[in-house]
């Protein structure tokens, strides 16, 4: 399908239906899972042959790599939620705190940190949210400051390293850098991301950060089965450390990791696997699967190879200047499409275009980074809302955004600017 300098009504089609399944995956409209609106658009694109079916599956398995690793940490997260670990770290911050807020914020901020940087994004969306919420509960502050902390740290430490968001390796894909090149890379920008939203968050919630935090009862022991499988974490972000430093896909090691320690984990615990399965959130694959056949459905169209023509030509005559704007843009346009499939977009655009690895560096902190401005930016940030709906907390689009303009523009500019200090 060629443009040929006009849209014909293929290509018309195409975004249109590419739009269609955006908005539905972003709104949920009659409250549908995410998933239909992507898996129905990629078959309309099928349907109305503007997609080859064997184009299609050949676009499907290219995310191969990113189901694998999905799939094992969904299965490190959900035993770790069963077997109450979370529930138990969360009650240990309260502990912690001796009574003050600001600390216990502190000390959610930092367990963020790590579960974002060893589990993904979106376990601490998932996994860590309902844990941090009960634990405010039962400390009988207002819940919202340590919920946000929760959300935007998420995504605030998702480029720390390649397996802390799965867009990373969206967006790398096969030219995912080696380990010690992605940490001289991404170290000092996710520094300043990481501090840059935590000054943002205290000075906003400064006020309901002012009282204290009631004292916590008896904190049940955490089982056999909670400790293998903390143990099991520890160990694959190790696996995983040690196959992005050797340059090898993360998808595969992910997958028998978690798997490994689910099974490890239930024959421990004589538990049927079951309710593991019944409540991992399966449904994640197929949409992912779904937004890289519409993607490869644009790039069929021909605008996706103009836009790499067009980032290619910039990047070798300002490189510097087309980080700094390509990172800006990527950060608003996945606010407004969402950054699973402005993550795909860009990829495809920059492998097209060949740019240097700095300019995919600063599209990836746009993707990652941009999403804290509202809350469609990112999967993660859609997930987070389920779940406080789920405990009755209510947090509408304006109050998120509100604080979002707050919070990602300068967390943005800095990591930009770091990202400027260390490229070559």
């Amino acid at each position: 399908m060629s443009v040929g300098g006009a849209f014909t009504w293929e290509v018309s089609a195409t975004w249109a239906i590419a739009a269609f399944a955006t908005f539905g995956v972003i709104v949920r409209p009659w409250n549908l899972p995410e998933f239909i609106w992507a898996v129905a658009g990629a078959a309309l694109l099928v349907a109305f042959n503007l997609l080859p079916w064997p184009v299609a599956l050949a676009a499907a398995g290219r995310g191969t790599d990113v189901y694998l690793f999905l799939t094992g940490m969904m299965l490190l997260a959900e035993v770790a939620r069963k077997e109450g670990l979370f529930d138990w770290l969360a009650a240990q911050a309260v502990r912690c705190s001796k009574g003050s807020a600001r600390r216990l914020f502190l000390i959610v901020y930092v367990v963020g940190i790590f579960v974002t940087v060893l589990l993904s994004n979106d376990a601490t969306a998932v996994v860590l949210t309902p844990a941090v919420y009960a634990a405010t509960r039962a400390a009988k502050v207002e819940p919202l400051p340590y919920l946000f902390a929760c959300a935007f740290i998420a995504n605030a430490a998702s480029f720390v390293l390649p397996i802390s968001n799965p867009a990373n390796l969206v967006i790398f894909g096969k030219q995912m850098p080696p380990l010690a090149d992605w940490l001289h890379a991404f170290v000092l920008p996710s520094l300043a991301a990481i501090v840059t939203t935590y000054v943002a968050l205290r000075l906003t919630q400064r006020r309901a950060l002012d009282g204290s935090v009631a004292a916590i009862g008896t904190i049940a022991p955490l089982s056999r089965a909670g400790k293998l499988t903390a143990i099991g974490i520890l160990m694959t972000a190790g696996v995983l450390l040690t196959a992005s430093a050797m340059d090898r896909d993360l998808g595969l090691p992910t997958c028998i990791a978690g798997a490994a320690v689910t099974v490890l984990v239930l024959a421990v615990g004589r538990q049927s696997p079951w309710p593991v399965l019944r409540d991992v959130s399966w449904s994640v694959l197929p949409l992912v699967a779904g937004l890289f056949v519409l993607v490869e459905g644009l790039n069929q169209t021909g605008v996706l190879p103009a836009l790499a023509r067009t980032l290619k030509q910039a990047s070798i005559a300002a490189p510097q200047f087309t980080s700094w704007i390509a990172g800006v843009v990527v950060a608003v346009a996945s606010n407004l499409l969402n950054n699973l499939p402005m993550g795909l977009i860009a990829a495809t655009t920059s492998h097209a275009a060949q740019v240097a690895r700095h300019v995919t560096a600063a599209i990836l902190i746009g993707v990652d980074l941009g999403p804290n401005l509202s809350v469609t930016g990112s999967l993660a940030t859609i997930l987070w809302l389920i779940v406080l709906r789920r405990e009755g907390e209510r947090v509408g689009a304006v109050q998120f955004l509100k604080l979002g303009l707050v919070v990602m523009p300068p967390a943005l500019l800095l990591s930009l600017a770091a990202l400027a200090l260390v490229a070559p």
